[in-house]
């Protein structure tokens, strides 16, 4: 399957397609001018309402991370060298800090938490390189 979905999972499902785009051109396996299946498509392939489908390309069209060519589809947006901007940070901050409150309340010392990300950001350049 294109993009797996979890239907048991408590994350819903309209932004489990939204992480999944989102890690998939993170690690390069959607490349940027990459066309992506329509509303209608996906919705078939996944088999869940095109409702759905249509509010998560919504949220990544208005994050910038797809854009609609109207006649010709949906596209992973071209990478831009252009400067992040200043309210990224503290968005990245914020997930970080979620990250070490759910490992305080899960008991894993910070040190384990230090080397499962240093063990995630390995593994995930070499899945890039293997692609």
């Amino acid at each position: 399957m294109w993009l797996p979905i979890d239907s048991r999972s408590s994350t819903p499902i309209y932004q489990q397609i939204i992480d999944g785009i989102k890690e998939r051109i993170a690690k390069g396996v959607l490349e940027p001018q990459s066309k992506l299946p329509s509303i209608r498509e996906l919705a078939m392939d996944l088999t869940i309402n095109p409702n759905t489908i249509a509010k998560a390309y919504q949220e990544l069209e208005r994050g910038r991370v797809i854009e609609v060519v109207r006649g010709k589809g949906t596209f992973v947006c071209a990478l831009t060298e252009a400067p992040r901007s200043a309210s990224q940070l503290p968005l990245l901050r914020e997930s970080l800090k979620k990250l070490l409150v759910e490992a305080h309340h899960l008991n894993v010392p910070f040190s384990e938490v230090t080397q499962e990300l240093e063990n995630m950001i390995a593994s995930w350049f070499e899945e890039k390189e293997g692609e």
